[in-house]
């Protein structure tokens, strides 16, 4: 049902805002329909170009949060509140409206349905948005590889797709979610809210022994934080593939 990214040069295209549905009170998912557009592989980004009536332009990256499938993707866009960007992608744009996107962007932080190794996933806030790519293209192309997410949030308001996450790892025997709340847990919660830690990647993500593929996505130092603890507790470096913003 995928389609392979296309190598070869970038090309900005026309995309019309297909849906639109908010996935926090500060972020938006935004499904675009972009004609002739090459296919992607999940992990990928795009590039978002935003241009006024006087001529003036700028551009942002977004990571691709849908299964490749045909000329429609979306993106899972956080609220910047200072920001020129996403302010408008999340507050003004339309359903209809149109934007310039160039893509898909990114080889090395990115997920094939064909690689037999099992997977750990460890995203911080909107980092969730590359993974989801990935966590969707196992189940659409029925791997069996197992995969465990870590996904470190402020609150349970925070989660992006969290009710899909919670049907996902409820019917999927092989996939295993983790939310670490650092600010707030949810009432009842049996942990106290703290920040991602050595026990927890220990516990909850595949040990070194086993070869795992990592992915990490989300801020800089959250990124680095956790790179650095994973490289302690033995895995490779060359498998632990890090993608970071801020």
């Amino acid at each position: 049902m995928a389609r392979a990214a296309v190598p070869g040069r970038l090309t900005w295209r026309v995309a019309g805002l297909a849906e639109a549905t908010d996935l926090t009170k500060s972020a938006r998912g935004l499904v675009f329909d972009v004609p002739g557009w090459p296919g992607h592989l999940p992990g990928q980004h795009v590039d978002v170009r935003l241009t006024a009536e006087d001529g003036y332009s700028v551009q942002r990256s977004y990571s691709i949060s849908s299964v490749p499938d045909g000329e429609r993707i979306e993106l899972s866009v956080q609220r910047i509140a200072d920001g020129e960007v996403s302010p408008y992608l999340c507050d003004v744009l339309p359903v209809g409206a149109e934007v310039e996107l160039r893509g898909p962007v990114g080889g090395y932080f990115v997920w094939r349905a064909t690689s037999q190794s099992p997977v750990t996933l460890v995203a911080g806030g909107s980092g969730i948005a590359p993974l989801m790519a990935m966590v969707r293209t196992r189940a659409a192309e029925g791997s069996r590889v197992p995969f465990r997410l870590i996904y470190s949030v402020r609150t349970p308001e925070d989660v992006f797709y969290a009710g899909e996450l919670r049907r996902r790892a409820r019917e999927d025997a092989g996939l295993d979610v983790r939310v670490v709340y650092t600010r707030q847990a949810p009432e009842g919660s049996p942990e106290p809210p703290g920040r991602l830690g050595v026990a927890t990647l220990n516990t909850h993500g595949w040990p070194a022994e086993f070869t795992p593929d990592v992915f990490v996505c989300g801020p800089t130092g959250f990124v680095e934080t956790v790179s650095d603890v994973l490289v302690a507790l033995g895995h490779d470096p060359r498998r632990v593939r890090t993608e970071r913003f801020g």
